[in-house]
């Protein structure tokens, strides 16, 4: 067959071909090799680090509109954190982003369930729910952890929750893991709450975000960073993890590599016409 003849080629063989590319993986992925960065070598042993049992507290701060990048960064860090038995407190800045933080989390616990390592709402978990008020939370949460969250995520009392009897202020935690799509996010705690409080910090953010967070891992202020799903999915390799990051670097890799193939294809054909006398 000329190479010319790839130009009638319908368009709708390509387009079956990258959904088959994306779907694969999404339905039993490959494990493409992937190297652990040192940002997310560093977010991994910052928490392995943390004395087990210890009281950590947890920021998604991100909507559905995230969800791809954030949710498998947050299971991640949950499971990597029940693995240490750490008592885990969790908060959202987002106003559309805490039922979705609450099915996350939710469905992290019943995993463990499933397992055989049960954790329990209010004694190794408590999901504070979403607060209004950007960097005002995050000041009044200095002053009295309770004193910004009177209810939980499910109207429960803080006082009433075992976990919270140990809580008080940023001093109750050992560090602060924040996960974010953007505005208020990881620039907002590193401002607010780690340089005044001095709460050690890891983060995982988008991937346009990573960029302007890097001074912050450099000077310290960030003990380590995930960038985007490949830092999700490197992240998920350093725990022996095959989970949604995984799966979607490895639909997004084949169909970038197929597409850079058509795109390498049709710049042939267009030489062999040239080559040919063609226009």
């Amino acid at each position: 067959m000329r190479l010319t003849a790839l130009e009638k080629l319908d368009r709708r063989w390509l387009f079956l071909i990258v959904a088959l590319l994306v779907l694969g993986p999404m339905l039993r992925p490959i494990g493409l090799p992937l190297v652990p960065s040192r940002p997310v070598r560093m977010f991994h042993d910052a928490i392995a680090a943390i004395p087990d049992g210890s009281i950590v507290l947890m920021s998604c701060d991100y909507d559905p509109g995230g969800k791809p990048e954030m949710v498998p960064m947050t299971k991640t860090a949950l499971r990597q954190l029940w693995d240490k038995r750490c008592r885990v407190v969790i908060t959202c800045l987002w106003t559309g982003g805490s039922g979705l933080v609450d099915e996350t989390v939710e469905a992290v616990a019943a995993e463990r369930r499933a397992q055989g390592k049960p954790v329990v709402y209010g004694v190794d978990y408590v999901d504070l729910g979403y607060k209004a008020g950007y960097e005002a939370v995050m000041v009044l949460m200095g002053k009295g952890i309770h004193n910004a969250f009177p209810q939980d995520h499910h109207a429960n009392p803080t006082s009433s929750l075992p976990l919270m009897k140990d809580v008080r202020d940023y001093s109750s935690f050992v560090m602060l893991v924040n996960i974010s799509a953007g505005y208020p996010g990881t620039k907002e705690w590193v401002q607010q709450v780690n340089s005044r409080f001095h709460l050690p910090m890891v983060s995982g953010c988008t991937a346009v975000s990573a960029p302007e967070y890097y001074p912050y891992l450099q000077a310290g202020q960030l003990r380590g960073l995930l960038g985007g799903m490949a830092g999700a999915a490197e992240y998920e390799k350093l725990r022996g993890e095959k989970g949604l990051a995984t799966k979607g670097m490895d639909a997004q890799s084949l169909a970038h590599v197929f597409v850079a193939l058509c795109i390498v294809m049709g710049n042939v054909v267009q030489w062999s016409k040239r080559g040919g006398g063609g226009a």
